[in-house]
């Protein structure tokens, strides 16, 4: 096994908050301590990493991701500058006119990120400006909530769109019109398949993730998708890539049916859960609300499942001790997914449902009702604390369809941890980027103060907290320490921060005298830059920064 030495840098452990150098012993850490210790451990056996004041903390876990559709955004055009119908449309146009179609065929053009919600005129654009823009080609356009699109007329008429609920007449799409023309957009060969996924899979690893929670869903993707991504991210795989923790989220009444479900999908999946929606979104006016939207009154969203198909469904899976779980959005959504709860617990009994480890998507708008019960059942709650720092505030999307007052209320993540409701973080890429630090950041700057959490209550979010929603069996993973496994990420940073303590929580305080280790300061004006990361051992990135021998 390989011995390798990191030192002059700073270490994030709390076994040892003031280490500077850590020693790895092929797949796992053998030892963190000072540079005075390290000094006198180098010997020829081992390859010696000279940091140069870099910080090594424990490599992200993103808790909920959409792999494929990542890899297609990022090979996508880029619509989250636009800010209106026009530019949609330049957009649009400039990039047909530079990847025309290859041997002459009719490739589709595919975009993501328009949000019309931050336009002055928010307006969208229309099929048959779509057309024109693209020179006939099929376009799909996701919005940035990935829960509706607009399309070209080429690609309604191709897909039979216009004779499917939730297509509007001019070019948006959302309900089945929506994922008919996802499908369409995400048919792609095998090998392009492949190239996608390792493309959103080195992406997260050069932004320090070693594991991603998958989404997948038959409404999202195929089985065969999922396979070939588990294939793809296999701790024996050629090139080491990062892991992928994967969720499947399809709905079932009894265990005898989930039983069968799992047989075969041809993977061990760690729950069906995730993107089984109970709702929509807000940006797409799709979530369920208990009363209309303040800027379209004649709509409150529409639910997808009934009390009586999420009480079966979290049932069956707490029968078999398998991690349920739901998208769940606006407050109408979470009343059902409450009343689900309350009804499987008369059927397998609360112990059951409380060591299934279920758990929500996003859970946007939680009252204290909704709060206790999730706490009462030890459903952990998967967030995305991106979704406040591009939506919230008196002005964002979310005041914008809630009214400014009720939107304060929205992502409260600190009482998600004064409840005691288990909380991982993640991105919901592509909905929001793949940017741990900048996520962070997003905690600890909410734009209501009183939901706001610390940076090591956030950093925790990203990295423990993933691995026990996956129920880990490593009690150490996403720590720094002797015998925890050798997954870190290297990170160059501008300087450390002394977080002042947290007056709710005492012990989100990363003050040294607490002996807490230290983050990043996130108020420098650049996010920490990633020069390693390493998964298990293997390395999964690295930017050619890293002094080796030295």
């Amino acid at each position: 096994m390989s011995l390798t030495l990191y030192r002059n840098g700073s270490v994030y452990s709390a076994a040892d908050p003031f280490a500077t150098a850590m020693l790895v012993d092929g797949d796992v850490i053998a030892w963190v301590g000072s540079e005075h210790a390290a000094a006198s451990l180098l010997d020829s056996r081992m390859t010696e990493v000279d940091l140069q004041g870099a910080l090594v903390a424990p490599g992200f876990v993103d808790s909920h991701v959409h792999v494929t559709e990542t890899g297609l955004a990022l090979e996508s055009v880029d619509l989250s500058g636009a800010r209106s119908a026009r530019g949609v449309l330049d957009l649009v146009a400039a990039a047909a006119a530079a990847a025309p179609p290859v041997d002459g065929g009719d490739g589709m053009l595919l975009g993501h990120g328009w949000d019309n919600s931050a336009w002055a005129d928010p307006t969208l654009p229309t099929a048959s400006e779509l057309d024109n823009a693209a020179g006939g080609r099929g376009v799909y356009l996701a919005r940035v909530d990935v829960h509706s699109a607009l399309v070209s007329g080429a690609l309604a008429q191709s897909s039979g769109l216009a004779a499917l609920p939730g297509w509007d007449g001019t070019g948006l799409v959302a309900g089945a019109a929506h994922t008919t023309a996802r499908g369409a957009a995400r048919s792609v060969a095998p090998a392009r398949r492949r190239a996608l996924q390792e493309r959103a899979l080195r992406h997260a690893a050069a932004n320090g993730y070693v594991a991603l929670a998958e989404m997948s869903a038959p409404h999202v993707g195929s089985v065969e998708d999922l396979r070939a991504l588990m294939e793809l991210s296999a701790a024996n795989a050629p090139e080491a890539l990062p892991q992928v923790l994967p969720y499947w989220g399809q709905l079932v009444s009894s265990a005898a049916e989930a039983r069968e479900v799992l047989a075969g999908l041809g993977v061990d999946v760690l729950g069906l859960a995730g993107d089984l929606n109970i709702d929509g979104s807000l940006g797409s006016r799709s979530a369920l609300l208990r009363a209309p939207y303040a800027d379209k009154p004649g709509t409150s969203g529409a639910a997808h499942l009934t009390v009586e198909q999420v009480a079966a469904h979290f049932a069956a899976t707490s029968e078999l001790g398998l991690t349920g779980g739901f998208h769940v959005i606006g407050e109408g959504a979470m009343d059902i997914a409450v009343a689900g709860l309350e009804q499987a617990e008369k059927v397998v009994g609360i112990d059951a449902i409380r060591a299934a480890g279920h758990r929500l998507e996003h859970s946007e708008m939680v009252d204290a009702a909704a709060m206790a019960a999730l706490a009462k059942y030890s459903v952990g709650v998967s967030v995305q604390p991106m979704f406040d720092a591009l939506w919230g505030g008196a002005e964002g999307m979310y005041a914008q369809r809630l009214g400014a007052e009720k939107a304060l209320g929205l992502n409260p993540l600190a009482r998600f941890y004064e409840a005691g409701v288990p909380l991982f973080f993640g991105s919901d890429s592509p909905v929001t980027p793949l940017n741990p630090w900048a996520s962070v950041r997003a905690a600890l700057n909410h734009h209501e103060p009183s939901s706001r959490i610390s940076a090591r209550a956030a950093f925790i979010g990203h990295t423990r907290a993933g691995w026990r929603a996956a129920k880990s069996e490593n009690p150490f993973h996403g720590q720094l320490g002797a015998g925890a496994p050798a997954s870190f990420a290297v990170w160059d940073v501008e300087q450390l921060m002394v977080q002042v303590a947290d007056e709710r929580v005492q012990s989100w305080s990363t003050d040294p005298r607490a002996r807490t280790p230290l983050l990043p300061a996130l108020d420098t004006g650049s996010d920490p830059v990633c020069l390693q990361t390493v998964h298990l051992g293997r390395e999964l990135h690295t930017s050619g920064d890293i002094r080796i021998g030295a």
